[in-house]
Protein backbone atom coordinates (compact mmCIF):
# COMPACT_ATOMS: atom_id res chain seq x y z
CA UNK A 1 0.00 0.00 0.00
CA UNK A 2 1.25 3.62 -0.85
CA UNK A 3 -0.03 4.99 2.45
CA UNK A 4 0.15 4.92 6.23
CA UNK A 5 -2.96 3.42 7.48
CA UNK A 6 -4.20 3.64 11.34
CA UNK A 7 -4.77 0.27 12.69
CA UNK A 8 -8.41 0.89 14.24
CA UNK A 9 -11.37 3.03 15.41
CA UNK A 10 -12.81 2.66 18.66
CA UNK A 11 -16.19 4.01 20.26
CA UNK A 12 -18.49 3.30 23.12
CA UNK A 13 -22.01 4.30 24.43
CA UNK A 14 -22.94 4.07 27.98
CA UNK A 15 -26.10 4.93 29.19
CA UNK A 16 -28.25 4.42 32.51
CA UNK A 17 -31.42 3.88 29.60
CA UNK A 18 -31.95 1.38 27.85
CA UNK A 19 -31.69 2.51 23.93
CA UNK A 20 -30.97 1.77 20.57
CA UNK A 21 -27.58 0.34 20.70
CA UNK A 22 -27.70 -1.11 16.77
CA UNK A 23 -28.39 1.96 15.62
CA UNK A 24 -25.85 3.87 17.51
CA UNK A 25 -23.13 1.71 17.41
CA UNK A 26 -23.63 1.10 13.81
CA UNK A 27 -23.69 4.97 13.27
CA UNK A 28 -20.72 5.32 15.09
CA UNK A 29 -18.36 2.60 13.32
CA UNK A 30 -19.36 3.68 10.13
CA UNK A 31 -18.50 7.37 11.36
CA UNK A 32 -15.17 5.94 11.84
CA UNK A 33 -14.57 3.36 8.83
CA UNK A 34 -11.23 5.52 7.35
CA UNK A 35 -9.81 4.35 10.39
CA UNK A 36 -9.40 0.23 9.28
CA UNK A 37 -11.50 -1.63 6.66
CA UNK A 38 -10.21 -4.44 7.04
CA UNK A 39 -12.75 -6.26 10.22
CA UNK A 40 -14.87 -4.78 12.78
CA UNK A 41 -17.34 -6.13 15.91
CA UNK A 42 -19.01 -4.33 18.73
CA UNK A 43 -19.57 -5.64 22.53
CA UNK A 44 -23.09 -4.51 23.53
CA UNK A 45 -24.72 -5.10 27.53
CA UNK A 46 -27.80 -6.14 27.66
CA UNK A 47 -29.92 -6.91 30.70
CA UNK A 48 -26.81 -7.73 32.38
CA UNK A 49 -25.52 -9.89 29.78
CA UNK A 50 -22.45 -9.16 27.06
CA UNK A 51 -22.75 -10.18 23.79
CA UNK A 52 -20.13 -9.57 21.04
CA UNK A 53 -20.81 -9.84 17.50
CA UNK A 54 -17.64 -9.73 14.70
CA UNK A 55 -16.28 -10.31 10.96
CA UNK A 56 -13.99 -9.09 8.60
CA UNK A 57 -15.56 -7.03 6.08
CA UNK A 58 -16.74 -2.95 6.07
CA UNK A 59 -18.80 -1.79 8.67
CA UNK A 60 -22.64 -1.89 6.47
CA UNK A 61 -21.50 -5.18 5.04
CA UNK A 62 -21.08 -6.22 8.44
CA UNK A 63 -24.32 -5.32 10.12
CA UNK A 64 -25.70 -6.82 6.71
CA UNK A 65 -24.55 -9.68 7.70
CA UNK A 66 -26.48 -9.56 11.43
CA UNK A 67 -30.09 -11.89 11.00
CA UNK A 68 -30.83 -11.79 14.28
CA UNK A 69 -30.12 -7.71 14.77
CA UNK A 70 -33.36 -7.33 16.88
CA UNK A 71 -31.85 -9.69 19.83
CA UNK A 72 -28.95 -6.30 19.62
CA UNK A 73 -31.57 -3.47 19.14
CA UNK A 74 -31.65 -2.40 23.23
CA UNK A 75 -29.51 -2.12 25.90
CA UNK A 76 -27.31 -0.49 27.80
CA UNK A 77 -24.00 0.32 26.58
CA UNK A 78 -21.61 -1.34 23.66
CA UNK A 79 -17.87 -0.98 22.51
CA UNK A 80 -17.09 -1.01 18.91
CA UNK A 81 -13.79 -1.42 17.05
CA UNK A 82 -12.73 -0.69 13.31
CA UNK A 83 -9.78 -2.78 12.11
CA UNK A 84 -7.11 -2.33 9.88
CA UNK A 85 -3.92 -5.03 10.82
CA UNK A 86 -0.78 -4.54 12.20
CA UNK A 87 0.65 -6.45 15.00
CA UNK A 88 -0.47 -10.06 14.87
CA UNK A 89 -1.50 -9.46 10.84
CA UNK A 90 -5.10 -10.05 9.10
CA UNK A 91 -6.49 -13.58 11.62
CA UNK A 92 -9.85 -14.06 11.97
CA UNK A 93 -8.92 -14.71 15.62
CA UNK A 94 -7.26 -11.20 16.09
CA UNK A 95 -10.47 -9.36 15.49
CA UNK A 96 -11.89 -6.87 17.96
CA UNK A 97 -13.52 -6.84 20.50
CA UNK A 98 -11.26 -9.30 22.84
CA UNK A 99 -13.68 -10.71 25.62
CA UNK A 100 -12.87 -12.29 29.00
CA UNK A 101 -15.48 -14.70 30.81
CA UNK A 102 -16.35 -15.83 34.12
CA UNK A 103 -15.31 -19.49 35.48
CA UNK A 104 -19.12 -20.26 34.89
CA UNK A 105 -19.20 -19.02 30.95
CA UNK A 106 -20.45 -15.95 31.40
CA UNK A 107 -18.67 -12.66 29.79
CA UNK A 108 -17.61 -10.46 31.92
CA UNK A 109 -15.24 -7.76 30.00
CA UNK A 110 -14.84 -6.71 26.51
CA UNK A 111 -12.31 -4.01 25.23
CA UNK A 112 -11.31 -1.95 22.17
CA UNK A 113 -8.26 -0.89 21.52
CA UNK A 114 -6.54 1.47 19.08
CA UNK A 115 -2.48 1.46 19.18
CA UNK A 116 0.20 -0.50 19.69
CA UNK A 117 2.07 -1.85 22.73
CA UNK A 118 5.57 -2.35 22.31
CA UNK A 119 6.46 -4.88 24.73
CA UNK A 120 3.09 -7.22 24.08
CA UNK A 121 5.18 -10.10 23.20
CA UNK A 122 7.15 -9.93 26.77
CA UNK A 123 4.14 -9.81 28.86
CA UNK A 124 2.17 -12.41 26.98
CA UNK A 125 4.85 -15.19 27.49
CA UNK A 126 4.87 -14.13 31.33
CA UNK A 127 1.04 -14.84 31.27
CA UNK A 128 1.29 -17.63 29.42
CA UNK A 129 3.76 -18.90 31.72
CA UNK A 130 1.34 -18.53 34.87
CA UNK A 131 -1.23 -20.69 32.73
CA UNK A 132 -3.40 -17.71 31.58
CA UNK A 133 -4.42 -18.84 27.97
CA UNK A 134 -4.74 -16.45 24.98
CA UNK A 135 -7.66 -16.44 22.02
CA UNK A 136 -5.80 -14.91 19.30
CA UNK A 137 -2.91 -15.68 17.21
CA UNK A 138 -0.68 -12.59 18.53
CA UNK A 139 -2.87 -9.20 19.64
CA UNK A 140 -1.47 -6.91 22.10
CA UNK A 141 -4.86 -5.69 22.34
CA UNK A 142 -5.83 -9.12 24.05
CA UNK A 143 -2.50 -8.36 25.98
CA UNK A 144 -4.29 -5.43 27.97
CA UNK A 145 -7.75 -7.65 28.14
CA UNK A 146 -5.79 -10.31 30.23
CA UNK A 147 -3.72 -8.54 31.93
CA UNK A 148 -6.96 -6.53 33.53
CA UNK A 149 -8.45 -9.19 33.77
CA UNK A 150 -5.66 -10.56 36.20
CA UNK A 151 -5.70 -7.62 37.65
CA UNK A 152 -9.08 -7.59 38.35
CA UNK A 153 -9.11 -10.68 40.56
CA UNK A 154 -6.38 -9.59 42.73
CA UNK A 155 -8.03 -6.02 43.48
CA UNK A 156 -11.82 -7.61 44.37
CA UNK A 157 -13.37 -6.75 41.07
CA UNK A 158 -12.27 -3.08 41.40
CA UNK A 159 -11.67 -1.83 37.63
CA UNK A 160 -9.96 1.67 38.55
CA UNK A 161 -6.96 0.03 40.30
CA UNK A 162 -7.31 -2.97 37.69
CA UNK A 163 -6.55 -0.95 34.89
CA UNK A 164 -4.04 1.41 36.85
CA UNK A 165 -1.61 -1.50 37.59
CA UNK A 166 -2.42 -2.85 34.16
CA UNK A 167 -0.38 0.98 32.80
CA UNK A 168 2.40 0.09 35.12
CA UNK A 169 3.01 -2.46 32.92
CA UNK A 170 2.32 -1.83 29.26
CA UNK A 171 4.59 0.55 26.81
CA UNK A 172 3.50 2.29 24.15
CA UNK A 173 0.41 3.91 22.89
CA UNK A 174 -2.91 2.82 23.65
CA UNK A 175 -6.64 4.80 23.48
CA UNK A 176 -8.64 1.93 25.53
CA UNK A 177 -12.63 1.69 25.93
CA UNK A 178 -13.49 -1.06 28.42
CA UNK A 179 -16.79 -2.61 28.78
CA UNK A 180 -17.95 -4.59 31.87
CA UNK A 181 -21.66 -5.54 33.28
CA UNK A 182 -22.19 -2.22 35.15
CA UNK A 183 -19.65 0.17 34.28
CA UNK A 184 -17.42 1.51 31.07
CA UNK A 185 -14.02 2.73 31.41
CA UNK A 186 -12.15 4.52 28.73
CA UNK A 187 -8.37 5.41 29.21
CA UNK A 188 -4.85 7.09 27.06
CA UNK A 189 -1.51 6.56 27.52
CA UNK A 190 0.49 8.95 29.28
CA UNK A 191 1.46 10.42 25.83
CA UNK A 192 -1.43 10.67 24.32
CA UNK A 193 -0.23 8.94 20.83
CA UNK A 194 -3.72 7.87 19.66
CA UNK A 195 -6.82 9.81 19.98
CA UNK A 196 -9.68 9.28 22.09
CA UNK A 197 -12.66 12.01 23.00
CA UNK A 198 -15.99 12.06 25.01
CA UNK A 199 -19.01 13.44 25.03
CA UNK A 200 -22.80 13.01 25.67
CA UNK A 201 -25.74 12.40 24.47
CA UNK A 202 -28.36 13.53 27.26
CA UNK A 203 -27.47 14.04 31.00
CA UNK A 204 -27.58 9.68 31.14
CA UNK A 205 -25.82 8.40 28.23
CA UNK A 206 -21.81 9.11 27.71
CA UNK A 207 -20.44 8.90 24.47
CA UNK A 208 -16.55 8.02 23.66
CA UNK A 209 -14.90 7.81 20.28
CA UNK A 210 -11.81 8.06 18.35
CA UNK A 211 -12.74 11.12 16.72
CA UNK A 212 -15.77 13.62 17.07
CA UNK A 213 -17.15 12.79 14.18
CA UNK A 214 -17.92 9.83 15.72
CA UNK A 215 -19.89 11.83 18.33
CA UNK A 216 -21.67 13.52 15.68
CA UNK A 217 -23.01 10.56 14.01
CA UNK A 218 -25.07 9.60 16.97
CA UNK A 219 -26.17 13.39 17.41
CA UNK A 220 -24.01 13.89 20.66
CA UNK A 221 -22.31 16.56 22.01
CA UNK A 222 -18.29 16.75 22.30
CA UNK A 223 -17.07 17.75 25.30
CA UNK A 224 -13.29 17.24 25.15
CA UNK A 225 -10.21 14.98 24.12
CA UNK A 226 -9.18 12.83 27.20
CA UNK A 227 -6.10 14.12 28.65
CA UNK A 228 -3.15 11.65 28.26
CA UNK A 229 -2.35 9.59 30.96
CA UNK A 230 -6.51 9.86 31.84
CA UNK A 231 -9.32 6.86 32.93
CA UNK A 232 -12.53 8.27 32.72
CA UNK A 233 -15.18 5.72 34.38
CA UNK A 234 -19.08 5.95 34.32
CA UNK A 235 -21.65 3.80 35.86
CA UNK A 236 -25.32 3.80 36.47
CA UNK A 237 -24.70 6.56 39.76
CA UNK A 238 -21.43 9.24 37.82
CA UNK A 239 -18.42 9.54 35.77
CA UNK A 240 -15.51 9.71 37.60
CA UNK A 241 -11.85 11.13 36.26
CA UNK A 242 -8.78 10.11 37.07
CA UNK A 243 -5.00 9.98 36.55
CA UNK A 244 -3.18 6.83 35.35
CA UNK A 245 0.25 7.60 35.43
CA UNK A 246 1.93 10.43 37.82
CA UNK A 247 2.23 14.23 36.81
CA UNK A 248 6.06 13.80 35.73
CA UNK A 249 5.27 11.14 33.44
CA UNK A 250 2.99 12.76 31.57
CA UNK A 251 3.73 14.42 28.00
CA UNK A 252 1.11 15.78 25.03
CA UNK A 253 2.81 13.72 21.71
CA UNK A 254 -0.02 12.64 19.99
CA UNK A 255 0.80 11.56 16.42
CA UNK A 256 0.57 14.81 13.98
CA UNK A 257 -0.01 12.05 11.23
CA UNK A 258 -3.86 12.37 12.43
CA UNK A 259 -3.55 16.47 10.96
CA UNK A 260 -2.28 14.84 8.03
CA UNK A 261 -4.05 12.11 6.79
CA UNK A 262 -6.04 9.87 9.76
CA UNK A 263 -8.55 11.79 11.23
CA UNK A 264 -11.59 13.19 8.80
CA UNK A 265 -11.41 16.25 7.58
CA UNK A 266 -14.16 16.81 10.06
CA UNK A 267 -13.27 16.39 13.36
CA UNK A 268 -11.46 18.15 15.71
CA UNK A 269 -8.62 16.70 17.37
CA UNK A 270 -6.74 18.10 20.75
CA UNK A 271 -9.12 21.57 19.66
CA UNK A 272 -8.09 21.91 16.39
CA UNK A 273 -9.71 21.60 13.43
CA UNK A 274 -8.12 18.56 10.72
CA UNK A 275 -9.54 20.36 7.90
CA UNK A 276 -8.04 24.12 8.71
CA UNK A 277 -4.77 22.21 9.38
CA UNK A 278 -4.50 20.48 6.20
CA UNK A 279 -5.77 23.76 4.47
CA UNK A 280 -3.17 25.85 6.24
CA UNK A 281 -0.55 23.17 5.20
CA UNK A 282 -1.34 24.07 1.22
CA UNK A 283 -1.26 27.96 2.17
CA UNK A 284 2.23 27.47 3.40
CA UNK A 285 3.34 25.17 0.80
CA UNK A 286 2.85 28.00 -1.46
CA UNK A 287 4.63 30.44 0.61
CA UNK A 288 8.00 28.05 0.68
CA UNK A 289 8.03 27.59 -2.97
CA UNK A 290 6.05 30.20 -5.27
CA UNK A 291 5.41 28.90 -8.43
CA UNK A 292 3.24 30.08 -11.62
CA UNK A 293 0.57 27.70 -12.66
CA UNK A 294 -2.39 27.45 -14.07
CA UNK A 295 -4.25 24.91 -12.46
CA UNK A 296 -4.06 23.35 -9.02
CA UNK A 297 -5.25 20.04 -8.50
CA UNK A 298 -5.47 18.08 -5.16
CA UNK A 299 -5.28 13.75 -4.90
CA UNK A 300 -8.50 13.01 -3.73
CA UNK A 301 -9.46 12.67 -0.92
CA UNK A 302 -7.39 14.01 1.49
CA UNK A 303 -5.40 15.98 -1.01
CA UNK A 304 -8.21 18.41 -1.45
CA UNK A 305 -8.35 20.39 1.86
CA UNK A 306 -4.25 21.35 1.14
CA UNK A 307 -5.12 22.59 -2.39
CA UNK A 308 -7.67 24.35 -1.35
CA UNK A 309 -4.79 25.89 0.67
CA UNK A 310 -2.83 26.17 -1.56
CA UNK A 311 -5.46 27.77 -4.02
CA UNK A 312 -5.87 30.45 -2.05
CA UNK A 313 -2.60 31.83 -0.82
CA UNK A 314 -1.66 31.60 -4.40
CA UNK A 315 -4.34 33.08 -6.59
CA UNK A 316 -4.28 29.63 -9.02
CA UNK A 317 -7.38 28.22 -9.37
CA UNK A 318 -8.28 24.74 -7.88
CA UNK A 319 -10.25 22.36 -10.04
CA UNK A 320 -11.79 19.18 -9.25
CA UNK A 321 -9.88 17.28 -11.98
CA UNK A 322 -9.08 14.06 -10.36
CA UNK A 323 -12.44 12.07 -10.53
CA UNK A 324 -12.35 9.28 -7.68
CA UNK A 325 -13.95 5.58 -8.48
CA UNK A 326 -15.37 5.35 -4.93
CA UNK A 327 -16.81 1.85 -5.37
CA UNK A 328 -13.46 0.35 -5.38
CA UNK A 329 -12.46 -0.95 -1.92
CA UNK A 330 -9.60 -2.40 -0.72
CA UNK A 331 -10.91 -6.03 -1.00
CA UNK A 332 -10.77 -5.47 -4.71
CA UNK A 333 -8.78 -8.09 -6.53
CA UNK A 334 -6.42 -7.76 -9.77
CA UNK A 335 -5.58 -10.93 -11.05
CA UNK A 336 -2.06 -10.09 -12.92
CA UNK A 337 0.61 -7.70 -12.33
CA UNK A 338 0.15 -5.57 -15.20
CA UNK A 339 -3.25 -5.18 -14.37
CA UNK A 340 -2.39 -4.59 -10.80
CA UNK A 341 -0.16 -1.68 -12.31
CA UNK A 342 -2.63 -0.23 -13.45
CA UNK A 343 -4.52 0.30 -10.28
CA UNK A 344 -4.15 4.18 -10.44
CA UNK A 345 -6.34 4.69 -13.41
CA UNK A 346 -9.07 2.70 -11.98
CA UNK A 347 -9.04 4.88 -8.60
CA UNK A 348 -8.34 8.07 -10.07
CA UNK A 349 -9.00 9.37 -13.64
CA UNK A 350 -8.56 13.08 -14.85
CA UNK A 351 -10.47 15.41 -17.14
CA UNK A 352 -8.23 15.67 -19.61
CA UNK A 353 -9.28 18.90 -21.24
CA UNK A 354 -8.75 20.69 -18.19
CA UNK A 355 -5.24 19.36 -17.66
CA UNK A 356 -4.03 19.62 -21.51
CA UNK A 357 -1.54 21.93 -22.07
CA UNK A 358 -1.53 23.41 -18.70
CA UNK A 359 0.94 23.94 -15.92
CA UNK A 360 -0.26 21.96 -13.31
CA UNK A 361 0.31 22.10 -9.32
CA UNK A 362 -0.47 18.45 -8.16
CA UNK A 363 -1.22 18.57 -3.91
CA UNK A 364 -1.03 15.14 -2.18
CA UNK A 365 -1.14 14.58 1.57
CA UNK A 366 2.48 12.70 1.76
CA UNK A 367 4.69 11.15 -0.16
CA UNK A 368 5.14 7.54 0.94
CA UNK A 369 6.08 4.35 -1.26
CA UNK A 370 6.35 6.75 -4.41
CA UNK A 371 4.34 4.12 -6.65
CA UNK A 372 1.03 6.30 -6.70
CA UNK A 373 2.47 9.73 -7.14
CA UNK A 374 4.45 8.04 -9.71
CA UNK A 375 1.60 7.02 -11.66
CA UNK A 376 -0.41 10.19 -10.98
CA UNK A 377 2.60 11.60 -12.66
CA UNK A 378 2.65 9.80 -15.65
CA UNK A 379 -1.21 9.74 -16.13
CA UNK A 380 -0.78 13.72 -16.09
CA UNK A 381 2.09 13.96 -18.38
CA UNK A 382 -0.13 11.75 -20.99
CA UNK A 383 -3.13 13.87 -20.26
CA UNK A 384 -1.06 16.58 -21.73
CA UNK A 385 0.17 18.84 -19.24
CA UNK A 386 2.87 21.14 -19.94
CA UNK A 387 4.25 21.44 -16.45
CA UNK A 388 3.69 19.11 -13.18
CA UNK A 389 4.81 20.93 -9.85
CA UNK A 390 4.43 18.30 -7.38
CA UNK A 391 3.68 19.41 -3.65
CA UNK A 392 3.26 17.05 -0.07
CA UNK A 393 1.63 18.57 2.47
CA UNK A 394 4.02 16.82 4.91
CA UNK A 395 7.79 16.77 5.50
CA UNK A 396 9.50 13.56 3.97
CA UNK A 397 8.87 10.55 5.54
CA UNK A 398 11.97 8.85 6.42
CA UNK A 399 10.95 6.12 9.43
CA UNK A 400 8.26 3.72 9.92
CA UNK A 401 6.05 4.29 12.76
CA UNK A 402 5.94 1.80 16.17
CA UNK A 403 3.03 3.20 17.84
CA UNK A 404 -0.12 1.68 16.10
CA UNK A 405 0.57 2.76 12.37
CA UNK A 406 1.18 0.35 10.01
CA UNK A 407 4.22 1.56 7.69
CA UNK A 408 6.25 0.39 5.01
CA UNK A 409 9.67 -1.10 6.27
CA UNK A 410 12.32 1.96 5.98
CA UNK A 411 14.02 0.59 2.74
CA UNK A 412 10.58 0.89 1.26
CA UNK A 413 10.43 4.48 2.09
CA UNK A 414 10.55 6.87 -1.44
CA UNK A 415 12.19 9.90 1.04
CA UNK A 416 14.44 7.54 2.39
CA UNK A 417 15.88 6.01 -0.07
CA UNK A 418 16.07 8.62 -2.38
CA UNK A 419 16.74 11.48 -0.58
CA UNK A 420 17.99 14.17 -2.66
CA UNK A 421 17.01 12.59 -6.24
CA UNK A 422 12.99 12.63 -5.78
CA UNK A 423 12.65 15.59 -8.45
CA UNK A 424 14.56 13.53 -10.52
CA UNK A 425 12.70 10.20 -10.30
CA UNK A 426 9.39 11.56 -10.03
CA UNK A 427 10.55 13.59 -13.46
CA UNK A 428 8.82 16.62 -12.37
CA UNK A 429 9.30 20.36 -12.84
CA UNK A 430 9.25 21.19 -9.68
CA UNK A 431 9.07 19.28 -6.05
CA UNK A 432 8.26 20.32 -2.33
CA UNK A 433 7.72 19.16 0.44
CA UNK A 434 5.43 21.14 3.42
CA UNK A 435 8.90 21.84 5.88
CA UNK A 436 8.75 20.65 9.78
CA UNK A 437 9.25 24.24 10.64
CA UNK A 438 5.88 25.14 8.84
CA UNK A 439 4.44 21.79 10.23
CA UNK A 440 5.45 22.83 14.17
CA UNK A 441 4.25 26.16 13.54
CA UNK A 442 0.60 24.95 11.68
CA UNK A 443 -0.09 22.81 14.64
CA UNK A 444 1.28 25.24 17.45
CA UNK A 445 4.24 23.81 18.78
CA UNK A 446 6.32 20.71 19.59
CA UNK A 447 4.03 18.86 21.23
CA UNK A 448 3.53 16.04 18.84
CA UNK A 449 5.12 12.99 17.52
CA UNK A 450 7.06 13.14 14.62
CA UNK A 451 8.42 10.08 14.60
CA UNK A 452 8.06 9.62 10.88
CA UNK A 453 9.82 12.47 9.61
CA UNK A 454 12.49 12.94 12.12
CA UNK A 455 13.27 9.06 13.26
CA UNK A 456 12.81 10.48 17.38
CA UNK A 457 10.05 8.66 19.13
CA UNK A 458 8.22 9.49 22.35
CA UNK A 459 8.85 6.20 23.60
Amino acid sequence: MDKFHEECGVFGIYSTLKIDIFSFIQSGLFSLQHRGQEACGFSILKNGFIFTYKSEGLVLDFFQKISNYKRYCIGNAVVGHTRYSTEGGQNKKNIQPFFGKSSCGKTIISIVHNGNIINAKNIRKKLEYKGINFFSEYSDSEVILRLIQKNLLENNNNLEESIKKTTFNIKGAYSVIVLMDNKMAAFRDPNGIRPLCYGFLDEKTYIFSSETCGIDAVGGTYVRDLFPGELIIVDDNSIKFSMISKTENIKNRICSFEYIYFSRPDSVIENLNVYKIREKSGEKLYEQYPVKADVVIGVPDSGVPASIGYSKASGIPFKPILIKNKYIGRSFILPKQEIREKMVNLKLNPILHEIRSKRVVIVDDSIVRGTTSKKLIDILKKSGAKEIHFRSASPPIIAPCYLGVNTPIKKDLFSYNYKNNIKKILDVDSLEFLSMDNLIEILGGKNYCFGCFTEEYPI
